[in-house]
C-alpha cells in the first residue's frame, strides 16, 4: 500500500469509525498513559518504562477503534520516521562531547578559565555565553554539548552549585532556541503560523525583556554566597595529563566559527570531531584503537579519581538512552495525527478560553502537549491545532507557541528537550528548578495577559453602564 493510499485509508477510517460523542476510550487511553507517567516519577522507576506502557496503550486503542495492525504499524513508522535527524545529531554529540575531551580541548579551557574565574558571576556568565552561543547557532542541543559542557566542568572544577550552573546552562541553551533565526523550532512556528520569523523575533524580544532581567538577577544573588579560589591542584592534575598545547583549542574554535558562518549544525559538528580527532592523534599521542574506544564509549581516565570526576563521560554509548526515549515518543505522532485521540481535550480546551484568557489556554495545552508528546516539535504542532482559531493574528498565536510550548518542554523531565541537554552536560535533573528563564518566560506573559483582559473586562463593563 502507498504511503498516499494509505493517507487516504486513515482518513476513511477516522470519519466513519470515530464518532464526535465517543470519548470514553480517548480518555481511558490518555489516562492510562498519564496514570503510568506519575507512578514512574512518584516510585522513580525509570520513564522509559512509562512510554513503553503509553505505546502498548495507544496502539490497543487504534486497534480497538477499528485499525488494522498494519496501519495502527504504520502510524507508528511514519511518526518515527520523523526524527531520524535528531537521532544523527545524537551520534554526534556523544562523539563530539568524547572527543573534546581526549584531544585536551576541554581541559585546555579549563586549565585557563579556571583561574579566572568569580564565583559571584560565574553562573550569570554561564547564562550569557550559553545564551549567545545559542543564538548564534540556533540549537539548544548543541549548545548544551559543547559550551555547557565546558561551564558544567568549570563549575565542577571550582565546587560551584550542579544546580544553580545547570540551570543557567538549561536557560541559556533555550534562550537562543527561541528566539534565533537558525532555530529550527523557530522556523517550525513560522511555518505551522505562516508568519515572518523577523517579525516574531521583534515580538519575542519585548515578550521576554522582564524574565530576562530578573534571570539575570537571580543567578547573581543566589550565586553570592559561592566562595571557590582556583585550585592549584587541579591546574597541576591537567598539565600532567594531557599536552596544553594551543592546537587543542582548534575543535571548538572550528565549531564556533562555521556556527557564525551558518554552517549546518551536522557539518560543523563533523569538523570539530575530525579536528579533535586529528589533535588527539597527533598532539596528545592517542592511538587509533583509543580514539576509537572513547568515541564510542565515551572518555575514561586511568589517571586519578579526580580527574575522572571531572571528564569521563561522553561518547555514542550514552546517547543511547536517550535515543531509545527519542524513538518511543515521536512514535505517538503518527497516532495522534491520525485518530481522534486529543479530540476531546481540544474541545474542553477551547471552552475554557474564556477564563484563562487565549495565551492562558496555549499555555495549558502546551503543558498537556509536552507532557503526552515528550517531544518539542510535536508538542508545538499539537499545541498549534488545538488552538488555532484563538487570536485574530497568527502573528499573537506564533508568540504565544514561543512563550509556551517551547519553553516548557524544555522543563518536563521525562521530555526529550530537556533530558539530552541535562545527560549531555553531566547535571542532576533537579537543575530543572533553577532555570528560571524557562518558567519566568510563560508565567510573565500569563501575568500581563490576565491583567490586560482585566482591565477590557472592566471598560466593557463601564461602557454597557454609562
Amino acid at each position: 500500500m502507498t504511503l498516499k493510499r494509505f493517507r487516504y485509508r486513515i482518513e476513511w477510517v477516522h470519519q466513519t469509525k470515530h464518532p464526535e460523542d465517543s470519548i470514553l476510550a480517548e480518555c481511558i487511553a490518555l489516562g492510562l498513559f498519564l496514570a503510568g507517567l506519575g507512578l514512574c516519577i512518584v516510585t522513580g522507576i525509570q520513564i522509559l518504562y512509562a512510554l513503553l506502557f503509553g505505546l502498548l496503550c495507544f496502539s490497543i486503542y487504534c486497534l480497538a477503534k477499528g485499525y488494522s495492525a498494519r496501519e495502527t504499524g504504520s502510524m507508528l513508522w511514519e511518526g518515527i520516521s520523523q526524527v531520524r535527524n535528531i537521532l544523527i545529531i545524537f551520534v554526534f554529540i556523544g562523539g563530539l562531547t568524547a572527543v573534546w575531551r581526549i584531544s585536551g580541548t576541554i581541559p585546555y579551557i579549563l586549565y585557563y578559565a579556571v583561574g579566572f574565574i568569580h564565583p559571584r558571576y560565574f553562573v550569570l556568565c554561564t547564562f550569557l555565553l550559553c545564551s549567545s552561543m545559542s543564538f548564534l547557532t540556533g540549537t539548544s542541543f548543541g549548545t548544551a554539548s559543547t559550551m555547557g559542557v565546558i561551564c558544567m566542568l568549570i563549575s565542577n572544577a571550582a565546587g560551584l552549585s550542579p544546580f544553580l550552573t545547570g540551570g543557567a546552562i538549561l536557560s541559556g541553551s533555550f534562550f537562543g532556541d527561541r528566539c534565533s533565526p537558525m532555530s529550527s523550532s523557530a522556523q517550525l512556528i513560522c511555518s505551522l503560523t505562516r508568519t515572518d520569523i523577523y517579525q516574531n523575533i521583534k515580538l519575542m524580544c519585548r515578550s521576554s525583556a522582564v524574565p530576562l532581567a530578573v534571570t539575570c538577577i537571580l543567578y547573581v544573588v543566589l550565586a553570592s554566597g559561592s566562595s571557590a579560589p582556583a585550585d592549584r591542584e587541579l591546574l597541576d592534575l591537567f598539565r600532567t595529563n594531557f599536552s596544553l598545547h594551543w592546537a587543542a583549542m582548534l575543535p571548538a574554535v572550528l565549531i564556533l566559527v562555521l556556527s557564525l558562518l551558518r554552517v549546518d549544525v551536522k557539518y560543523a559538528m563533523s569538523a570539530s570531531i575530525a579536528a579533535g580527532a586529528a589533535v588527539a592523534l597527533f598532539v596528545q599521542g592517542t592511538s587509533p584503537l583509543a580514539l576509537l574506544r572513547c568515541f564510542l564509549s565515551g572518555y575514561e581516565s586511568q589517571n586519578g579519581t579526580r580527574l575522572a570526576q571531572l571528564l569521563n563521560g561522553g561518547g555514542i554509548r550514552s546517547m543511547v538512552k536517550v535515543g531509545i526515549i527519542v524513538l518511543i515518543s515521536a512514535s505517538y505522532s503518527g497516532i495522534f495525527s491520525h485518530t481522534c485521540l486529543l479530540s476531546g481535550v481540544k474541545h474542553a480546551l477551547l471552552r475554557s478560553a474564556r477564563r484563562l484568557t487565549p495565551f492562558g489556554t496555549v499555555l495549558v495545552t502546551s503543558v498537556l502537549s509536552c507532557a503526552v508528546s515528550c517531544n518539542q516539535s510535536l508538542a508545538t504542532i499539537l499545541t498549534c491545532q488545538m488552538c488555532d482559531g484563538l487570536y485574530p493574528k497568527k502573528e499573537k498565536l506564533a508568540l504565544a507557541l514561543e512563550d509556551t510550548a517551547i519553553l516548557i518542554a524544555a522543563l518536563i523531565p521525562w521530555g526529550i528537550a530537556g533530558t539530552v541537554p541535562v545527560a549531555a552536560i553531566g547535571a542532576p535533573m533537579g537543575c530543572m528548578f533553577y532555570a528560571f528563564y524557562l518558567y519566568l518566560v510563560p508565567l510573565w506573559n500569563l501575568i500581563t495577559a490576565l491583567y490586560h483582559d482585566r482591565i477590557r473586562a472592566g471598560r466593557t463593563a463601564f461602557t454597557s453602564f454609562m
